[in-house]
């Protein structure tokens, strides 16, 4: 029999929503040493977190997180609340000698970021970051291609995260709906909550990001707030476009904001190499596009793999091939992956030291947005 580990989640916004679809299915899927167990759910509101209990199986409330790390039956604590909260609570579960698995990006900032990696290192407590993306297996399926040298040596990497739903100037900031307008729960705006997507992938299939020179901009400057009633200055950037270099000789664009009409989550990267290139797209999210120069002439084109088949990364664990999955799945598998890390004893990245190199580049890009200067990550 599977061994329980019992899930303590602070937060249920769309975030728990997700993870806890991760928690309960992943056991029907993968045969893993390891089953969570929905133990409890925290939150300020009784009423609403014992409704979201009721809606997805938490056996238990708390509205106080430091009673949830007071107590012997929890293992691990998922920090699934506004970033200003993720580094407090992060380490005084390390101290409580928690499991955690933090919501995405790791802090407000490096500083704080540092504090976390410290906490969890010195605690030795398993710990990870919930980069999402990672798992999507069409992404995975790229990484393995670059790992393998299929593309040979890389020139250029893309990418671009499109959003539109902050346009209106009525919208308000602040409060639990929208508290990533907030620049003092949030810390940025599209850099740590889009791009900050961009950057994990980057760094985790491309490598290292060595000099940034960044752009930003708030279109509105002033909003109500939510929690005041009254109209504040916003804080935090609406756009961001950086031009990036890697360590391993690369050139780099990335985009990212929520003042493109039209789009509601248009995540893609591409990446051209000397032999071929490859690109994805999160509206497409089941398919890799594929282009290899190496092919004979009149048959050399792009090609569109459909990432189904039992062969690909995470896919012999779902359907038949040809028929796919989706968003939902990329937590099943970051579930699976932490289970089966505590297994292995290898860590399943993105740990917090992981996920402090996207935040050092964050920093980058909003220090160089600021001052008009490249800046040295890091």
């Amino acid at each position: 029999m599977p061994k329980p580990l019992n899930i303590g989640m602070i937060g249920y916004g769309f975030m728990g929503r997700a993870h806890s679809n991760g928690y309960r299915r992943v056991s029907n899927f993968f045969d893993l040493e390891y089953t969570p167990v929905l133990k409890a759910v925290c939150a300020r509101n009784k009423e609403s977190a014992q409704a979201f209990a009721n809606t997805w199986g938490y056996e238990s409330v708390e509205t106080d997180w430091r009673a949830l790390l007071e107590r012997d039956d929890i293992d691990a604590i998922d920090v699934c609340v506004p970033n200003n909260l993720h580094a407090e609570i992060s380490i005084a579960a390390a101290e409580a000698g928690k499991m955690i698995l933090c919501e995405k990006p790791l802090a407000m900032n490096v500083a704080e970021g540092e504090t976390m990696v410290a906490a969890v290192e010195k605690a030795g407590v398993p710990n990870m970051v919930w980069y999402n993306y990672r798992r999507v297996p069409a992404v995975t399926l790229a990484k393995q291609l670059v790992d393998e040298g299929r593309l040979g040596r890389i020139f250029h990497y893309r990418a671009q995260f499109l959003q539109d739903w902050t346009i209106a100037e009525d919208v308000p900031q602040g409060g639990a709906a929208l508290w990533r307008l907030d620049a003092a729960a949030a810390g940025s705006g599209v850099t740590g909550d889009l791009l900050a997507h961009c950057i994990d992938t980057a760094l985790w299939i491309n490598g290292s990001i060595n000099t940034v020179s960044a752009m930003t901009e708030t279109f509105v400057k002033e909003r109500m707030h939510n929690l005041t009633g009254k109209v504040e200055k916003v804080g935090i950037d609406d756009a961001c476009a950086f031009l990036a270099r890697f360590e391993n000789g690369s050139l780099a664009t990335f985009e990212s904001t929520r003042y493109a009409r039209g789009h509601k989550a248009l995540y893609t990267f591409e990446i051209n190499g000397e032999h071929g290139s490859i690109a994805w797209d999160l509206h497409d999210l089941h398919r890799l596009s594929w282009f290899d120069h190496r092919d004979e002439g009149i048959l050399r084109g792009w090609r569109s793999i459909h990432v189904t088949d039992g062969e690909h990364p995470y896919m012999d664990k779902w359907w038949v091939p040809g028929l796919q999955i989706g968003y939902e799945h990329s937590f099943v598998h970051q579930v699976a992956d932490f289970l089966a890390s505590l297994s292995s004893g290898e860590p399943a990245g993105p740990t917090f030291r992981d996920a402090l190199e996207t935040q050092k580049v964050c920093d980058a890009v909003l220090s160089s947005a600021a001052d008009g200067q490249w800046v040295t990550v890091g």
